[in-house]
């Protein structure tokens, strides 16, 4: 297995990680939603300050890259301004808030996840990586993503809290449900959940109001490309799009916001349909079922370019791709169908398995692996 640094924290604005193109800035756009001039100043910072690429997180945060270090106080300056950033650095840290992206103003998922926002001020100091599920719709859009502590539609209708890791909730009284996740996050630091780093992973009993056996209702579809209720939705190969590219649909379109989703998918309120260089609107596109993390030399941690050859294998494999350019998975946490991790500058091939999974075969070039999969 090849080695590889785990930092243990997550970037943000106000504390950028460098990486193999520059500095890496996190923008959390609270509700996972972003206005038009908010978009539009994003793209021309970006563009200013970075190397104008922005890429979309499983967490539907943005990631500006290539920031010089010179350039970033110009550019958290801005994204003050935007209201993108919280002007306190710690409030900003904790605002690792995910939320079911169709939701409506004034539905449960909007009034939670509004006054959770409002009231991180309340919240113990947690490890970097953790964050907080707020999935009320009618169903949950949610059931897959990564999240802690969550509120979630339960399967009897009501809103449930849930501990992750755990596979039922207990029933939460509307306009407690707030106050219930706060409480479970302290519980998490004086139970000693900080050594296990994450909520799943944390072996402590429940506390005896946040045990039920409530199951969460059952899932929703993913959002596509395609048309939504809300406008259009765009696939983003790889989770990347160019400023410019962002800033021309926004310039094009004349609409008030845009939505960013888990799913490397962007959802333009109330626009038509409008066909994008570099954008998918196919829901049957291959790349949809592509994970591939910047690789080299974009990463120092890649040994191996990535995206190029998961491009070129994605209509060739049955199933999940994942194309790692380490052992530490960022694209994908999860087990694929088909996983290539970086080593020494070849891949090693491992099936159903996560990045660094057991190899079927190793020491494989992007020639090797196209013969592999009938490409070439």
């Amino acid at each position: 297995m090849s080695s590889f640094a785990v930092k243990g924290w997550c970037p943000d604005a106000w504390h950028p990680m460098m990486a193999g193109d520059g500095l890496l800035v996190r923008v959390k756009p609270g509700l996972g939603r972003m206005t038009r001039a908010q978009v539009l100043g994003l793209c021309d910072a970006v563009i200013a300050h970075g190397n104008g690429l922005i890429d979309m997180t499983a967490r539907a945060n943005l990631q500006l890259r290539g920031v010089s270090e010179t350039g970033w106080q110009a550019l958290l300056d801005r994204l003050l301004v935007l209201n993108l950033v919280n002007g306190d650095p710690a409030i900003e840290q904790r605002r690792n808030v995910l939320v079911a992206p169709d939701w409506r103003a004034g539905d449960d998922c909007h009034r939670i996840a509004g006054e959770l926002l409002t009231r991180l001020d309340e919240m113990t100091d947690l490890p970097g990586k953790m964050g907080f599920v707020i999935d009320a719709g009618r169903a949950c859009a949610l059931h897959g993503e990564v999240g802690d502590f969550r509120i979630e539609r339960g399967g009897n209708g009501g809103l449930i809290l849930r501990a992750d890791g755990r596979p039922a909730g207990v029933a939460v009284a509307a306009g407690k449900e707030v106050d219930a996740l706060i409480a479970l996050a302290h519980w998490f630091a004086a139970s000693g959940g900080a050594e296990a780093g994450r909520m799943a992973r944390h072996t402590a009993a429940l506390p005896e109001w946040a045990c039920g056996d409530i199951l969460p209702a059952p899932s929703a579809a993913r959002i596509v490309p395609g048309v939504h209720d809300l406008g259009w939705a765009y696939g983003l190969p790889f989770g990347r799009i160019e400023a410019p590219i962002l800033a021309g649909v926004m310039e094009a379109s004349s609409v008030g916001a845009v939505r960013i989703t888990p799913w490397r998918v962007l959802v333009v309120e109330g626009t038509p349909a409008i066909q994008v260089d570099g954008l998918i609107t196919d829901p049957a596109d291959p790349l949809l079922h592509v994970d591939a993390c910047p690789g080299a030399p974009c990463c120092a941690q890649a040994s191996v370019e990535t995206r190029d050859l998961a491009r070129r294998l994605a209509p060739h494999v049955a199933g999940r791709l994942h194309v790692s350019g380490c052992a530490k998975g960022c694209a994908c946490p999860r087990a694929a169908d088909v996983t290539l991790t970086g080593r020494d500058g070849l891949f090693d091939l491992s099936l159903n398995a996560p990045a660094g999974g057991p190899a079927v075969r190793s020491a494989l070039g992007p020639a090797d692996l196209l013969a592999q999969f009938g490409t070439a």
